[in-house]
C-alpha cells in the first residue's frame, strides 16, 4: 500500500493530474479506514488485532510523513505528532510482556520444569499458537541458554530416555572455535569498516556480529544440556536451540544407519553438526514437508535398539 502511494506522491502522471492532486486524504482513507476493516476481518482476537492495528498505523504515520511532500500535508503534521505517544505505548507494552515471560520462565527453571514447556507457555499466553510465536520462542530460548543455562539440565527436559549429541565429531569443540574467531575478529572487522567504508556501517556489523555471537554462546551452552528424549510413546528431537520436533513412534516406518554425505532437500531434516548425520529416521506420514530425518548422535545404536524396543512393545500390546 506504501508503495503504491509513494509512486502516487512522487511522480507526475495521469493519475495525480501531473502532480497537480496530490491530496493527503487519499492515504488518510487506506490508513484510517482499509486498514482497521483489514486487521478486524482477518484476526478472531480483538486485542491481537487492536495491536496489530495500532502498529500498522503509526508505520503508516511514519512513511507519510516522508512521502508526502510537505505542500500537501494539512493535518498529516498533527498525526506525526501523536504517533510518539503510540510508539511509546507500544514499547512499553513490549517490555512489560517481556518482563513478565522473562519472570515466568526463571519461575519455571528454577522449579525444574521443563524449559521448552516453560518458554512455549509463556511466549503463546501472549501471542498465540502462530509462526510468530515459533519465532519468539527460538528467540527467548537463545537468550534463556545464553543467560540462565546453568540453571538448566539435561534431566529436566521431559523424557524417560536421553539421547546425547554434542560429543559427536567433536561438534562442542567446534562451537567453541567459531565462538573464538568471531570474539576475536569483532574489533578488528569495526576498525577497518570505520575508516575505510563508514562508522555507521561498522556500528551496524558489529551489532549484527555480536548478535551471531551470542547466538553462538547460547547454542554451545545448549548442546549438551537439551537433548534429544523419548518419553511416553513420543519421540522428542531437540537439536541445539532449534524448534523441537515431536514425532509418534508408531508414526516412524524405519530406523537406520547412515553413514554418507545427505545432500539438502525439501523432505529432507538434517540436524548435524561435524561429519555426517549416523541416523536416519524415515517416517509413516510427513510432518509439515519432512518425511526423512538425518541426525547425528553420540550413540546411534543405543538410540536405534532403544525405538526399536519401544515399537516392538507397542505391537505386542496392540497384539495382546
Amino acid at each position: 500500500m506504501s508503495t503504491l502511494w509513494f509512486f502516487y506522491y512522487n511522480t507526475e502522471s495521469a493519475w495525480n493530474n501531473y502532480g497537480n492532486a496530490k491530496w493527503e486524504w487519499l492515504f488518510l482513507i487506506d490508513v484510517f479506514i482499509v486498514l482497521p476493516i483489514i486487521c478486524f476481518i482477518c484476526i478472531k482476537n480483538r486485542k491481537q488485532a487492536l495491536l496489530k492495528l495500532l502498529v500498522l498505523t503509526t508505520l503508516a504515520i511514519f512513511i507519510g510523513s516522508y512521502i508526502i511532500p510537505e505542500q500537501h500535508k494539512v493535518l498529516w503534521p498533527y498525526f506525526e505528532q501523536g504517533r510518539y505517544f503510540v510508539v511509546s505505548f507500544i514499547i512499553l507494552f513490549e517490555i512489560i510482556a517481556l518482563l513478565t515471560v522473562c519472570l515466568a520462565i526463571s519461575v519455571a527453571l528454577q522449579q525444574k520444569l521443563d524449559p521448552d514447556h516453560a518458554i512455549e507457555r509463556a511466549i503463546t499466553r501472549y501471542v498465540g499458537k502462530s509462526a510468530v510465536a515459533t519465532l519468539l520462542c527460538f528467540e527467548t530460548r537463545m537468550w534463556t541458554f545464553a543467560l540462565f543455562a546453568k540453571q538448566i539440565k539435561a534431566t529436566h527436559f521431559h523424557g524417560n530416555t536421553h539421547f546425547s549429541y554434542h560429543e559427536k565429531d567433536g561438534a562442542k569443540s567446534n562451537l567453541l572455535g567459531f565462538i573464538i574467531l568471531i570474539a576475536f575478529e569483532i574489533p578488528i572487522v569495526h576498525l577497518l569498516l570505520h575508516f575505510i567504508w563508514s562508522p555507521m556501517a561498522a556500528n551496524i556489523v558489529t551489532l549484527l556480529t555480536v548478535f551471531s555471537l551470542i547466538f553462538f554462546i547460547a547454542e554451545y551452552r545448549a548442546i549438551d544440556r537439551r537433548p534429544i528424549s523419548l518419553c511416553d510413546g513420543v519421540l522428542h528431537i531437540r537439536y541445539g536451540l532449534y524448534q523441537p520436533i515431536h514425532i509418534p513412534v508408531n508414526n516412524i516406518a524405519r530406523l537406520k544407519d547412515n553413514a554418507e554425505f545427505i545432500k539438502r532437500e525439501k523432505h529432507i531434516k538434517r540436524l548435524n553438526y561435524s561429519g555426517v548425520p549416523n541416523v536416519v529416521i524415515e517416517l509413516k506420514k510427513p510432518i509439515g514437508n519432512t518425511q526423512t530425518i538425518y541426525i547425528g548422535l553420540d550413540n546411534p545404536r543405543h538410540f536405534i535398539s532403544s525405538i526399536e524396543s519401544k515399537l516392538k512393545q507397542k505391537k505386542d500390546n496392540h497384539s495382546l
